[in-house]
């Protein structure tokens, strides 16, 4: 129950965070706020100070910041339709700053007391499967895979097994950076392992090095493992898109939770606080620059939907001095929300079956 609790209060506060980011950079513009609002629900407290009212409310799982004209045709010169279209596209995304940022900030805290960082390198080539003259040598350290940039194990190994017969390497040897395009390894049979599963091989042991930490280090790497999550999001929507996964594979608000959960309570995984909290705030950080990407897509209702009527409004005034009306904008992302909440209890009972079934 303990780690439930928790888990719905890190999910809550990195919704939060995003409507935090859309209320400092209103504020910091001079677009007026309504309502700043910590968690949804029922009031719990609320105080007016100046114009806003800021709000504290029964369910904590997430907010709002709620602008003068942001869903009508307000006439306050102050309103968010009335703003300039630059301070309007900085308050679009603010949000989905602020979500990565936290993210980021998350993983420099998780790092600041580690005192190196692992980066695969090349153990040795298995003899026999013809790799001996690929120009590969054990001791290489390994800079990126097919051009995606090698950042830790984990990803060096995904795209491994995402690559093609022929891999195009980026190493760096004796302080070089060396391109060895088209290298031929395909993936072979190489036995079964403990649970009776086919396993495959490209011909290579990979190692690993200690990098050591300094404070640049430190940061160095926060920013990587960020950019890494950041990509994990892209590949996960590309494989949605082209039918590699499908609904089921998708998580929700509910799924995220019980995740969590699992993460900071299972033994295996946690078998300390500390390791509890570390694995939790990685998967927070996760989560934190997941909505910054999601925010961003040019989907009605979310913040990329309204930045892509921004950039249209403007592209359509510039040619025909015309701009859509705020009543029409407002009812494409009314349908938007709808679907998107559809599509969110499709998913939400996708994760009950899941946790049932489990």
């Amino acid at each position: 129950m303990l780690y439930i609790l928790i888990a719905i209060l890190i999910f809550g506060f990195l919704i939060a965070t995003h409507e935090l980011g859309h209320f400092l950079s209103a504020k910091l513009l001079g677009v007026k706020v309504n309502e700043f609002s910590i968690g949804m629900g029922p009031s719990l407290f609320n105080r007016k100070k100046g114009e806003t009212l800021y709000s504290v409310r029964a369910f904590p799982i997430g907010g709002y910041c709620a602008m003068e004209g942001e869903d009508d045709d307000s006439a306050d010169p102050r309103s968010f339709g009335r703003a300039a279209g630059w301070k309007k596209f900085i308050i679009l995304c603010a949000g989905a700053a602020m979500n990565f940022l936290t993210g980021l900030l998350i993983i420099l805290v998780l790092y600041s007391g580690a005192p190196g960082f692992y980066q695969p390198v090349l153990g040795e080539i298995t003899p026999g499967y013809g790799l001996e003259q690929c120009g590969l040598e054990p001791g290489d350290r390994i800079i990126s895979v097919d051009g995606h940039r090698i950042y830790n194990m984990g990803n060096l190994m995904m795209f491994l097994d995402r690559a093609g017969d022929d891999v195009d390497w980026v190493v760096e040897r004796n302080g070089q950076k060396i391109k060895l395009p088209d290298v031929h390894m395909p993936l072979r049979e190489s036995g079964l392992n403990q649970n009776g599963e086919m396993t495959y091989r490209r011909g290579i042991v990979i190692g690993q090095t200690v990098v050591p930490a300094t404070p640049l280090i430190r940061v160095q790497y926060a920013w990587y493992t960020a950019m890494d999550d950041v990509r994990a999001v892209w590949i996960g929507l590309g494989d949605l898109l082209s039918g590699a996964m499908g609904l089921r594979d998708m998580t929700g608000p509910l799924g995220i939770i019980d995740t969590m959960t699992k993460v900071g309570s299972n033994e295996e995984i946690s078998p300390t606080t500390q390791a509890a909290v570390y694995n939790l705030g990685i998967l927070a950080a996760l989560i934190a620059v997941n909505l910054a990407v999601m925010n961003l897509l040019p989907l009605p209702a979310l913040d990329g939907g309204r930045i892509f009527f921004l950039v249209l409004n403007g592209i359509l005034y510039a040619l025909f001095r015309k701009k859509i009306k705020p009543e029409h904008e407002g009812l494409v992302h009314m349908i938007g929300l709808a679907a998107l909440m559809a599509l969110m209890l499709v998913v939400t009972l996708s994760d009950v079956s899941k946790m049932f079934n489990h």
